[in-house]
């Protein structure tokens, strides 16, 4: 089976557009308070996951990259990345199974600074054109379950009001174009529309038949397999 992203990669686009022109908006109407630029890598050491269509659509971008980009090196460090921030999570679901508030446990994690394997050694994204929406909202202000966020480095101050973005909502947006490519591919995996993936094991996974939950077996039976 042939899978056809670009419906899907195209819808994604779409929201990607949204956010850098919400991003520009906050920039030009409170220059004082948003502080990203080039060499900032404060973005790029922050621990968060993508939905299955963010993951693909990186991994995608990242095959076909330039054949500048030192591939084989990238994916040691994402290895590498990879068992940190397993390490990071399984602490914390120890610590969610032992009575910890849960809303600790998500302050703690986001405070954990975890650099990013696109991210090279002149602390700028090797993947910048094709980064991950997060990652195009830092440094503006965001909502998570109604809590506000922003980069410790950005002018925006606690108790003041300023334009906001839920992340909830665009997350809800990924999660349903999600879904439509899980039904159009007809996937024995349907909850995978709520799996996150971090961004080291959106480039180490091969996102084949095989992972997707594809059944082939009335193509192999076309061919006589």
């Amino acid at each position: 089976m042939s899978i056809d992203y670009n419906p899907f990669f195209k819808k994604y686009l779409s929201l990607v557009k949204a956010a850098d022109q919400i991003f520009e908006h906050v920039m030009k109407t409170h220059p004082d308070c948003v502080k990203c630029k080039i060499s900032c890598s404060d973005c790029c050491h922050a621990l968060f996951d993508l939905t299955l269509i963010e993951a693909i659509y990186l991994n995608h971008r990242f095959k076909k990259a330039s054949g500048d980009l030192d591939k084989q090196s990238i994916l040691e460090k994402a290895n590498k990345i990879d068992r940190q921030i397993h390490r990071i999570k399984k602490k914390a679901l120890r610590e969610l199974k032992g009575g910890k508030n849960d809303r600790e446990i998500l302050k703690a994690l986001a405070s954990e600074r975890v650099r990013c394997p696109l991210l090279n050694q002149n602390d700028q994204c090797d993947l910048y054109e094709h980064r991950p929406i997060t990652c195009r909202f830092y440094g503006i202000p965001t909502a998570i379950s109604g809590e506000g966020h922003t980069c410790g480095k950005s002018g925006f101050v606690k108790g003041k009001s300023y334009p906001t973005v839920s992340l909830d909502a665009v997350n809800k947006q990924l999660q349903e174009i999600t879904a439509e490519f899980l039904r159009d591919i007809n996937t024995r995996h349907i909850k995978m529309v709520d799996m996150l993936v971090p961004l080291s094991m959106a480039l180490l996974t091969v996102f084949d038949e095989e992972y997707l939950g594809i059944d082939t077996s009335e193509k192999d039976a076309a061919y006589g397999k």
